[in-house]
């Protein structure tokens, strides 16, 4: 704020200066008391020998600053005041005392070259102390206006952010003629890179050439690293790396700039090659910088224990607790997906940004925990920390899974308040999070009503409707991305993939192989993992094998998803064969692989293997089993009819059996009509209070088969009094581009009579070929009884 003051006339008559031709900020309202108080009965002489009191603005403080008149104009000349607010210690007040100085010696309206510089030290110093408001008001005021000036006020502009307006008072500074210097390059190529205004920064690099050819002005290697920095983060890589190649000497500023710009670009291989050559080719030991732009290229590759090495490299140099350095150290064991050690870093920073909390918050989510996301986001709140577009991206993951539909539509309400709604990532987040809480109508509004949809929020509303049971919706939607013109990329291709192996429509599932292959999106491990998942599921194993023989990579998720589908189609030991690969690239087997290859054993009734399978998984692995594997083991024994053995496995279970574990042996009483066993295994889980009726169903079924008719109502009165209803059976089936489905007891189809036709056509030969229908499969379902009679009757016909 800029205080009038009672001057002498002489000052106080100097002549208003036009307005000024370019103003960015509305100039603040003055204030009524002075920082000169001269009292009006002194006369001019006496005035000339008095000692005049500058009183700090700062309404806190009250010691005077006195200097003697008349004014000594030595004072200013030197390293006297200017050097002395370049202290840490000196503040905004000290600048205003200086302002006021500069004003009663006339100094800001002189046209001398020493007195110019004045003003435009004033200028830079309002500018470092962050007060922008008062730069340009001085600025405009000055009546020369040096370099110093102009680039302390784009210098101002940059750091505020305010790139656009940068550049308009960079393109101001070329109308006025000032030939800008090796100060004013870094600043605009700075404010272009800040736009992504390429074209511009290109003209800004010209005129560097120009300058450096017909005016001698050669560009020092801060403008040189200004210039790699700008066109790396325009997406203009390869000018930049023509740029850093040509450059006759390269500091470390200059590798950090190449470095980041080629971690930007997605490409962290060349990243760490760079990196490597910069320290054992060059010899530049690292800062904390380029460490801190290094160790995202880390977590992208997962690269821990690189990672860890520049962390024992940043706490031999002493930047450990650098704030950018913790925070990519943050990121990147959270994209290793050790959040402990991520969070034992969180834990030891002192003075945490926003950037620190939504790291960890986002390592969280990445890695399903998230109860943790909510509950440090919760923290972060309490701590004062102001909620950015970026957090609330990375929290609403955690609502969604968590299904906290309240607290989802309060950061929805948030973002609305904030401005934030035409943010792509954050609609998508929202789109997620209504989806996942079942909020279907919700995800479509913010769809429909987004001006602009990228590929993004396609992804996000096309996922959003592959978990719904009606699955003609996700390719309804899919025909319109196609028609918008947009291209579907790998996680378009993954969301709507597993809807083909829902549906079982290996048509649609060949046509988006195609696509995948045409674009070149098969070479992604995750669209090759779905599409190897949806050829097995849709019954087409040898399909899926020729996916995987052309994977070029391959990680635990591709041997997962091969050897558990040969275990559900019976094949073991080709199960066995894939897993012997899967040790040989010394990918290390996981919980889900074991789950897998014991299913194959269990499908094989191959018992033997499978104790030993379950035995390697504790001793050789280190896994403790968890509850599918239990089941496995119970289901394996069961099937072989071994159903004493599994009776003690399931006593000697170290927890307390599931249902799953339960309805495995209830399976088995079935098939081996153990009566007495399935009346102790169906209390067990009577007693479980399930809300799934299948089991229910089961045990009743198990009654009935030996005419135990009054223990089978029994249980059907029991689904009853709980409310349990048999979810009615479905199937579907395409032909040509529509999908047909039917449900239990249907009979709305339009053409219901032609399929029944058909079907007892096909009952009729099933009977002549010899087929003795099963009563005790049919005819004990009580809910499906009139079918089932009917059944008996075509066959006894």
């Amino acid at each position: 704020m800029l205080y009038r003051a009672r001057l002498p006339k002489p000052l106080q008559e100097v002549p208003k200066q036009p307005p000024p031709q370019l103003i960015f900020f509305t100039r603040r309202s003055t204030s009524s008391s002075s920082l000169l108080s001269i009292p009006p009965s002194k006369t001019a002489n006496q005035r000339d020998h008095q000692t005049i009191h500058f009183t700090d603005c700062h309404p806190y403080s009250r010691s005077p600053y006195t200097i003697p008149t008349p004014i000594d104009h030595n004072l200013f000349h030197g390293s006297n005041l200017f050097s002395r607010i370049r202290l840490p210690t000196h503040r905004l007040s000290e600048v205003r005392r200086l302002h006021a100085l500069l004003i009663v010696g006339g100094f800001l309206h002189s046209t001398t070259a020493t007195d110019t510089t004045f003003g435009s030290q004033l200028v830079h110093a309002y500018v470092k102390f962050g007060d922008l408001v008062e730069a340009l008001y001085v600025f405009h005021k000055l009546p020369r206006k040096s370099n110093i000036a102009w680039n302390a006020i784009l210098r101002g502009l940059v750091n505020a952010g305010q790139f656009s307006e940068a550049i308009e008072f960079y393109h101001l500074m070329l109308t006025q003629r000032v030939v800008p210097d090796n100060f004013t390059y870094p600043l605009i190529l700075k404010a272009c890179s800040g736009i992504s205004a390429l074209e511009y920064g290109k003209e800004v690099v010209e005129s560097i050439r120009f300058n450096e050819t017909y005016c001698a002005t050669k560009p020092n290697i801060y403008v040189e690293c200004a210039i790699i920095d700008m066109f790396a983060k325009c997406g203009s890589l390869d000018q930049a790396r023509m740029i850093f190649e040509n450059m006759p000497r390269k500091d470390l500023a200059s590798w950090t700039a190449m470095i980041r710009g080629i971690v930007r670009d997605g490409d962290s291989l060349d990243a760490l090659r760079l990196f490597r050559i910069m320290r054992s080719e060059e010899g530049i030991q690292p800062d904390s910088a380029i460490v801190a732009a290094v160790l995202p290229a880390c977590g992208r590759l997962e690269a821990r224990q690189l990672g860890m090495t520049l962390q024992g490299c940043a706490i031999r140099s002493g930047f450990e607790v650098d704030l950018y350095v913790s925070n990519a150290l943050v990121d990147m064991y959270c994209k290793c997906a050790d959040t402990w050690a991520a969070y034992q870093i969180f834990s030891n920073i002192a003075y945490k940004d926003c950037a620190s909390w939504s790291t960890l918050i986002a390592g969280y989510a990445q890695k399903c925990q998230y109860r943790h996301c909510v509950e440090l986001y919760i923290e972060m709140k309490s701590s004062g920390i102001r909620t950015t577009a970026v957090t609330a991206a990375s929290v609403l993951p955690g609502f969604a899974k968590l299904k906290l539909l309240k607290q989802g539509k309060e950061m929805h309400n948030y973002i609305l308040k904030q401005g934030f709604e035409s943010d792509i990532v954050l609609a998508s987040a929202l789109v997620d999070m209504y989806a996942n809480c079942g909020s279907k109508r919700e995800a479509k509004h913010i769809f429909e009503n987004m001006s602009h949809r990228d590929i993004m929020i396609w992804n996000s509303i096309i996922g959003a409707h592959a978990s719904d049971k009606d699955f003609d919706s996700p390719f309804r939607i899919f025909r319109r991305l196609w028609h918008s013109g947009l291209k579907p990329n790998s996680i378009t291709l993954m969301s709507i993939l597993p809807v083909c192996t829902k549906m079982g429509t290996i048509k649609q599932g060949r046509e988006i192989h195609g696509y995948a292959v045409r674009s070149s999106l098969e070479t992604v491990i995750s669209v090759g993992n779905s599409l190897l998942d949806m050829y097995c599921k849709c019954g087409y194993l040898e399909l899926g094998v020729k996916v995987f023989d052309h994977m070029l990579e391959k990680n635990i998720v591709t041997y997962n998803t091969i050897i558990s589908a040969h275990g559900i189609h019976g094949q073991a030991w080709q199960a066995f064969s894939f897993f012997h690969k899967m040790k040989l690239e010394n990918i290390r087997p996981n919980r889900v692989t074991f789950v897998g290859l014991l299913s194959a054993c269990s499908h094989a009734c191959l018992v033997d293997g499978g104790w030993s399978l379950y035995s390697s998984m504790i001793d050789d692995y280190h896994l403790l089993p968890d509850m599918e594997h239990y089941s496995c083991m119970v289901d394996l024994l069961s099937r072989a009819g071994r159903l004493d053995d599994a009776c003690n496995f399931i006593n000697m279970m170290p927890v307390e059996p599931d249902i799953n574990v339960f309805g495995s042996l209830l399976s088995a009483c079935r098939a081996y009509k153990k009566v007495v066993l399935a009346d102790l295994v169906g209390g067990k889980l009577l007693e479980k209070q399930l809300k799934d009726s299948g089991y229910h169903i089961l045990l009743s079924n198990i009654y009935a088969s030996i005419d135990r008719w009054e223990d089978a109502s029994k249980v059907r009165t029991m689904m009853k009094e709980k409310g349990l209803i048999k979810k009615p059976g479905r199937s579907w089936i395409q032909i040509g581009g529509w999908v047909h489905i039917f449900h239990a007891r249907d009979t709305m189809h339009p053409v219901f009579n032609k399929i029944q036709e058909t079907l007892e056509s096909l009952l009729f030969e099933m009977k002549n070929e010899g087929y003795i229908l099963d009563p005790s499969f049919c005819a004990q379902n009580l809910v499906d009884v009139d079918i089932g009679d009917e059944l008996m009757n075509l066959h006894k016909s």
